[in-house]
């Protein structure tokens, strides 16, 4: 009893460790006992709850999750790459909701890694393999058509880094898809949105179908915020997407089609030449 009540108590308790990219904090959930927030230099990065995995807080990271459940019928195992790993939240809830699934997470901070692991524990049952490495150099290391799932969600300084944005990023990233496969990056931006734009046209030069879904006031350009860019050579289930978003506790809006073809206002394509980090959040984003 006594080693659990130590136990009960460091869970309630915020700790940190100096990592690779910068001060990592894990803070208590004040609502969930033994949930955590990962902030890195005092940036909300995700959440995690050991009693439950499927619990997603974060908006984004809702329909991020989403994708996952639409990946596949029900229960399937999915073959999942995740680039960024963060707590490890959309690992967790693929292993949870899909048991049996095998997943690649690459995530260059290996500090990073390290801490997470050694405060919120993977289930030693779950099929997920961790490499420090680059994201892309990550990628490159898939086989070809290995992934029914291909999630990115990295971020350096709270910006994605500038490789990561490109055509020839994501030639890779339908290299290593199946085919039908879906390829989901969570995106930020803020006024007047042309990271975005050009982050649409990137995928389409790549990609036959696409859907965007974020906050409405985000794709008015009224705050700075996040979108998740959804991918694939096949057709996208937009209908049950829309569903699911719209009825979030925070709900957001899809665009497919003409509707984000008009969104994206012509922008260019963006290339490994012309590549540049997603742009840096206000200083108000995290107050």
């Amino acid at each position: 009893m006594a080693r659990n009540n130590q136990r009960d108590r460091a869970a309630t308790t915020p700790v940190s460790e100096t990592v690779d990219g910068g001060l990592a904090e894990l803070v208590p959930d004040r609502e969930r006992p033994r949930a955590r927030t990962l902030l890195l230099d005092g940036a909300p990065q995700s959440h995690v709850d050991p009693d439950d995995p499927t619990y997603l807080s974060f908006e984004y990271q809702r329909r991020l999750g989403h994708v996952v459940d639409l990946a596949a019928p029900p229960n399937r195992p999915l073959q999942a790459v995740h680039l960024g790993g963060g707590a490890l939240t959309l690992a967790r809830y693929v292993a949870a909701t899909r048991p049996r699934s095998t997943q690649q997470v690459v995530e260059l901070d290996e500090a990073l890694v390290r801490f997470v692991r050694r405060e919120l524990p993977l289930d030693p049952g779950a099929r997920i393999r961790v490499r420090s490495t680059d994201a892309r150099a990550g990628l490159a290391k898939v086989q070809d058509g290995w992934a029914d799932l291909i999630i990115a969600d990295v971020f350096a300084g709270a910006r994605t880094p500038a490789h990561l944005t490109s055509t020839e990023f994501l030639a890779e990233v339908r290299r290593a898809l199946r085919p039908g496969g879906l390829y989901a990056a969570n995106l930020a931006d803020g006024p007047p949105l042309a990271h975005l734009r050009g982050q649409i046209a990137t995928a389409a030069a790549v990609f036959p179908e696409l859907a965007l879904t974020a906050d409405p006031t985000v794709l008015r350009g009224r705050r700075f915020g996040n979108a998740v860019l959804v991918a694939s050579d096949r057709e996208l289930p937009i209908a049950e997407l829309t569903r699911r978003v719209a009825t979030d506790p925070h709900p957001g809006r899809v665009e497919h089609g003409r509707a984000l073809a008009d969104f994206a206002g012509g922008a260019a394509p963006v290339t490994d030449a012309s590549a540049r980090p997603s742009p840096a959040p206000p200083a108000s984003v995290f107050r």
